[in-house]
């Protein structure tokens, strides 16, 4: 059986692959050949035959990989695991990610280097197929033997304990009852099916795939806001010369000048003011490439890691063609770990470049009047969007503290260096959502400075990135509910839409 391998598509801004599609494929793929998960489930039940221990399959775990296990309870030794296991806490993983989790899940299982019995197999493609997605506590992972507790939790609704989604993803429903509703009675776990659906990256992965496709969004929305910016701001073009690139030859910092190059064609605003003697803009306008360009190649290289990761086996023990069990260390978090770190790190710099555009758009330059509006003073104007834009700003800079250099050992030291890649993921997610919605301030505020310049016609790109706007928000020139609108253009920005529209007005490519 050739497995397919699932990708996320980053090489292109206007191009995004939705990870989903590609799990779903290879999910049909192994509904219609699970050639691999019978050979290796065959080897694990050859070895129970063979009167040695083999960890996880009928030993103890964890601390406890020296006591031997009887024949007659392999069933209970699974079934505890899982039971014991699922102690997570604290908000539960957003629906869209659990249900990653469990793709990404079945795929790693698939890949047929665990030994899982076909049952268990084939519960989780039903609960995949019908999306039952089980919901699960946020936080109770280290990062080490992978994300034990998350994935008991993820695992429990196959015993018939546990919870899962309801079908809009705002509340959960007891697993019993939601089997019941589907004539499916809980399952018995056979030998190393618990340890093969606990052990595994499946958790930090997920929320890292998830991230890394939304990132794609923010990559080529940022680039469409510092156009806008810099034109509302009567900015200079001279910066993204493709010389100054081509010396310093980044792929991300190319792309970004060539981005914001055609968004800028055929500008009246910049033809207006071509000779007015300023000599440089201040660097969230003139260093847009280089800061843009450096969070595009940290986040292709964060997708790199998590593509292989995706594709890998992180199960222990693993089971190999010839016969050979092999306990190892694939389950460690650890490349993971860094790269969701470096991740919220590149994602926050969009943020914080952006705040001071949009702060700039404020001080009443080149004619723009103070704080965007023509009366002031009975109207404060946009003066608090930009008080939210810093506050998420600086509550990055907490979040974006490494979680990778930490660990603190578990399992009364056996597990004596762990890598909170767990922690990394799921602050990585809220880096996103502050991140969002700093550049929807930024779309907002450019929107209206923007107004300020007409008659002139901005270049061809911006113009149609502010049309599509104004579709949606309006002009202000009194203070009203500001809220609603911002809220509309964090749909902008999160929305594929805009990007395809844009798109195809200019045939970026």
């Amino acid at each position: 059986m050739s497995m397919a391998s699932i990708s996320i598509d980053i090489d292109h801004p206007l191009r995004i692959a939705t990870l989903g599609d590609d799990v779903g494929r290879s999910l049909e793929a192994l509904r219609r050949d699970p050639a691999r998960v019978r050979r290796s489930r065959e080897i694990v039940e050859k070895a129970l035959e063979d009167g040695r221990a083999y960890y996880g399959i009928n030993t103890g775990f964890g601390a406890l990989s020296g006591k031997r296990i009887a024949d007659d309870q392999l069933e209970t030794l699974q079934r505890n695991l899982i039971l014991s296991h699922a102690v997570g806490v604290g908000d539960l993983v957003p629906k869209a990610i659990s249900r990653l989790m469990l793709q990404l899940k079945i795929h790693a299982l698939g890949l047929g280097y665990s030994g899982v019995s076909a049952e268990t197999f084939e519960r989780l493609l039903v609960f995949a197929e019908r999306d039952l997605i089980p919901a699960v506590p946020s936080h109770g992972s280290v990062g080490a033997s992978g994300d034990l507790a998350p994935l008991a939790h993820m695992a429990l609704p196959l015993l018939g304990f546990g919870s899962f989604w309801d079908e809009a993803g705002a509340g959960t429903r007891p697993a019993a009852e939601v089997l019941a509703e589907h004539g499916l009675a809980p399952i018995t776990l056979q030998a190393k099916d618990g340890l093969s659906l606990i052990n595994g990256t499946q958790l930090m992965s997920a929320y890292g795939a998830f991230v890394l496709e939304r990132a794609l969004h923010i990559a080529f929305a940022a680039d469409v806001l510092a156009a806008m910016s810099l034109e509302a701001l009567q900015g200079s073009i001279r910066p993204f010369d493709a010389r100054i690139q081509a010396i310093r030859p980044h792929a991300g910092q190319a792309r970004v000048a060539r981005n914001v190059r055609a968004l800028l064609r055929d500008s009246e605003i910049l033809e207006s003011h071509r000779d007015c003697g300023k000599v440089q803009d201040p660097y969230c306008l003139r260093c847009v490439p280089q800061v843009h360009g450096a969070c595009r190649d940290a986040l292709a290289h964060a997708r790199a890691v998590v593509e292989t990761e995706i594709n890998a086996v992180t199960d222990n023990p693993l089971v190999f063609a010839n016969g050979d069990i092999v306990s190892g260390g694939n389950f460690h978090g650890q490349p993971l770990a860094f790269v969701l770190d470096y991740a919220a790190l590149a994602l926050a710099e969009f943020a914080s470049i952006a705040e001071r555009r949009i702060y700039l758009l404020l001080e009443g330059h080149d004619g723009l009047p103070k704080l965007l509006m023509q009366e002031t003073g009975i109207n404060s104007g946009f003066m608090i969007p930009q008080y939210t834009a810093a506050a998420l700003v600086s509550e990055n800079k907490v979040l974006c503290h490494p979680a990778s250099v930490d660990s603190i050992p578990t399992s009364l030291g056996q597990e004596d260096h762990v890598s909170m890649g767990s922690i990394s993921a799921v602050k990585l997610l809220k880096v996103l959502h502050n991140v969002e919605h700093v550049l929807a301030i930024e779309l907002f505020t450019a929107s209206q400075a923007l107004d300020y310049r007409a008659p002139l016609r901005p270049g061809r790109g911006v113009e149609v990135a502010h049309t599509y706007v104004r579709s949606i928000v309006p002009h202000y020139e009194k203070d009203l509910l500001f809220k609603d609108d911002i809220e509309r253009c964090l749909d902008i920005i999160r929305s594929q839409a805009f990007e395809d529209h844009i798109a195809r007005e200019l045939a970026l490519r």
